[in-house]
């Protein structure tokens, strides 16, 4: 007898920093531990399995993040009655937004989207303690007009080598970045943030690993003026001998947005 499977495309929201990232780990506390440990409370009797849209490293938050939810041989009496309970006993830095059945031919991980990450900072005084599961602190003086004018180097189709950790062989770096830019920080606001805070925008069809933190961590060499216009240019070209080392910290990166075409 062939078994029936329902699917469900949940919306989550989490602050990620006091999480070892997305992806279950042995002897780690992370998103996905947490989520399967709730599914499991508030769906006792179900056969279940998650599949996330993508993972976070060590400390990021989502806006916007979004999961699969696989149960066997019986439906959700009640998605939104599931979607309440769900909540009432998840930890109170996850949130999960809303909740859609989905056809079997839908893959969370394979379906076309558009990811777009934020990436907060401020620099020049040292920020309030409260400011650190936001916002990245350089306490350095940073040139942000030059910032601006290297941030719109990535737009468009380059190779992105340079940007990632320990590339396999098999990764295809060639990609393509739809927007990068800096802009006023509008996207967290608190009384004891700084007077001006910073964020970058980057969209995208997919990163690869710490790609988007090794973007700002080379912006943030630019604004010190450890790196040129020139050799950002020059690290996006194929066989490019430049290699990023600055990873930026994983406090300040958010996704923001998910988009599913």
């Amino acid at each position: 007898m062939q078994r029936v499977r329902f699917c469900y495309h949940i919306r989550v929201q989490f602050l990620g920093f006091r999480y070892s990232g997305w992806q279950k780990q042995p002897n780690q506390k992370t998103i996905e531990q947490m989520i399967l440990k709730t599914l499991a409370f508030v769906l006792p009797h179900a056969k279940f399995k998650i599949l996330g849209a993508g993972r976070t490293d060590a400390k990021v938050s989502a806006l916007d993040a979004a999961f699969e939810l696989f149960l066997q041989n019986e439906p959700l009496a009640d998605a939104e009655l599931f979607l309440q309970k769900f909540n009432k006993n998840l930890p109170p830095d996850i949130r999960a937004l809303e909740i859609s059945e989905v056809t079997e031919d839908f893959n969370i991980i394979q379906n076309s989207k558009i990811k777009e990450y934020v990436y907060l900072f401020s620099f020049g005084k040292k920020n309030h303690p409260f400011c650190a599961p936001f916002l990245a602190n350089i306490l350095e003086d940073l040139n942000i007009d030059m910032m601006k004018q290297a941030a719109k180097l990535f737009e468009g189709e380059h190779y992105f080598s340079a940007y990632t950790a320990r590339i396999q062989e098999n990764t295809k770096s060639y990609r393509k970045v739809v927007s990068c830019e800096i802009r006023d920080n509008t996207i967290i606001a608190a009384n004891f943030f700084p007077k001006k805070s910073y964020a970058l925008h980057i969209k995208s069809e997919g990163f690869m690993r710490y790609q988007v933190r090794m973007i700002m961590g080379a912006l943030i060499q630019v604004g010190q003026g450890e790196l040129s216009l020139k050799e950002i240019s020059a690290s996006l070209l194929e066989n490019s001998s430049i290699q990023m080392t600055y990873v930026a910290p994983g406090s300040g990166l958010l996704l923001n947005k998910l988009e599913f075409k």
